[in-house]
C-alpha cells in the first residue's frame, strides 16, 4: 500500500530489507492482548484522538513493523483507523475531536488487536491500500501495492513518454494487483494494456481492480510467466516492478512481509534473477521507438557491472535514487542481452 494521497506521512515503499527491531523468534512473536482490555478500550476511549493514542502507544509497546505505505505506528494508526470509518485517509485533524459510536468503537479496537495479534499489515486488515491518491483492492493473494513507478505515473507520466497520447500499447509484466496497469492507462488515454502475472490468484484481484476502474476494454489480465505467451506482441512501454529481494533476505522476513505471498518478492540469490530475464527479451517485445522501465531495489551497482554498455537512464523521485531504470529499444535490440550477463556467469563458475 501506498499512502499516496500524504495521510500523514509521504509514500514509503519497501526497502529490500525490510526494517525491524531486534532478530530471532522472540522478537517477531505475536502480542495479544487479553479481551478484556478490548472490552476497556470501547468502554472508556470516546474520541478518535483517543483511540489513536490508544493505537500508537498499543504499536510501539508491540514492537510492529510497517513499510507497507506507513513508516511509523503513529501512520499506520492513522492510516488503519480513517480507513475503518470510511474518511479520507489524507484528512486526521478535522476528525480528531469526534465522538465515536459504540459500533465504531468496537470496530476500530478489534482491527487494533488484530494487527498486532496477526501481524499482518494494515492495508491486508482493511482491504484497500492506495497509491498517490487511487484506491486499489488488496488481500493476501498479492503483495501490498507501493512503487517508485506508480510514483511517476501519477506525477510524471512524461518520464516515459514525451506525448502521452502517441502511447498505444503498454505491458505491465508481474502485475500482482494491477495497479500500475491501471494507472499507466489512466496515464495514456489511448493505451491499450497488458497486465501479466504468473500467479492466478493475483489476476483475480487485478481483474477485480481493472473493473472498479471500469477499465475492462482497455486493460487484459494475462496469465504468463514474464515474456511468455506474448510471441509477437510489441509494446511502446513495457514497466515492471518484479520481485527483487534476495532469498536470504526473504528468509529473515518478519511477520509483516511473510504475509505477503514470497513469490512476489522472492529474486534469487542477489535479487536480480527476474530482471536479468527481462533484460535478455524486452528488446523482442518493445516497439522501434519503445521504452523499458524497470522498478528493481538497490541493485544498481551489479547492474552497472555486470551490463556495462547498457545505458542505464535512472528516474529517481522524492523518496528514491537509482532504483528505477529506463532503456530505450534501440539500446536493447542493439546488444546481445544473456539472460545472464557475462559477470554473472564468471561469478557463477568460481
Amino acid at each position: 500500500m501506498e499512502a499516496g494521497r500524504d495521510t500523514v506521512t509521504k509514500s514509503v515503499p519497501t526497502p529490500t530489507v525490510p526494517p525491524g527491531e531486534g532478530s530471532g523468534v522472540l522478537a517477531h512473536r505475536p502480542q495479544v492482548t487479553p479481551q478484556v482490555s478490548m472490552n476497556s478500550a470501547v468502554d472508556d476511549l470516546v474520541t478518535l484522538r483517543d483511540f489513536l493514542r490508544y493505537a500508537v502507544s498499543r504499536f510501539n509497546a508491540a514492537k510492529l513493523v510497517y513499510g507497507h505505505g506507513t513508516a511509523t505506528a503513529l501512520d499506520e494508526a492513522a492510516y488503519l483507523l480513517l480507513s475503518a470509518l470510511d474518511l479520507p485517509i489524507d484528512e486526521l485533524e478535522p476528525w480528531l475531536e469526534a465522538r465515536l459510536v459504540r459500533s465504531e468503537r468496537e470496530r476500530l479496537a478489534h482491527l487494533i488487536e488484530e494487527r498486532i495479534a496477526t501481524r499482518k499489515p494494515a492495508p491486508y486488515l482493511v482491504g484497500r491500500a492506495w497509491i498517490k491518491g487511487h484506491p486499489f483492492r488488496v488481500d493476501e493473494r498479492v503483495i501490498v501495492p507501493r512503487s517508485f513507478i506508480g510514483e511517476l505515473l501519477v506525477e510524471s507520466p512524461e518520464a516515459f513518454a514525451a506525448d502521452a497520447g502517441a502511447v498505444s500499447s503498454v505491458l505491465d509484466l508481474c502485475t500482482g494487483s494491477g495497479c500500475l496497469a491501471i494507472l499507466a492507462a489512466l496515464a495514456f488515454p489511448q493505451a491499450r494494456v497488458d497486465a501479466v502475472d504468473i500467479s492466478p490468484d493475483a489476476l483475480d484481484v487485478a481483474r477485480a481492480n481493472i473493473a472498479d476502474y471500469g477499465l475492462e476494454e482497455r486493460v487484459a489480465a494475462r496469465a504468463g510467466d514474464l515474456f511468455s505467451g506474448l510471441a509477437g506482441r510489441r509494446y511502446d512501454l513495457v514497466i515492471t516492478n518484479p520481485p527483487y529481494v534476495a532469498t536470504a533476505e526473504v528468509a529473515a522476513f518478519p511477520p509483516e512481509y511473510r504475509a505477503e505471498p514470497v513469490l512476489a518478492h522472492l529474486g534469487g540469490d542477489d535479487g536480480l534473477d527476474l530482471v536479468r530475464r527481462i533484460l535478455a527479451k524486452a528488446g523482442e517485445h518493445l516497439t522501434p521507438a519503445g521504452t523499458l522501465v524497470v522498478e528493481f531495489g538497490t541493485g544498481r551497482e551489479i547492474l552497472e557491472s555486470e551490463y556495462p554498455d547498457l545505458p542505464f537512464q535512472w528516474l529517481d523521485t522524492e523518496m528514491s535514487e537509482g532504483e528505477v531504470f529506463a532503456l530505450a529499444a534501440g539500446d536493447l535490440a542493439e546488444r546481445n542481452i544473456p539472460a545472464m550477463s557475462d559477470g554473472r556467469r564468471r561469478r557463477a563458475k568460481r
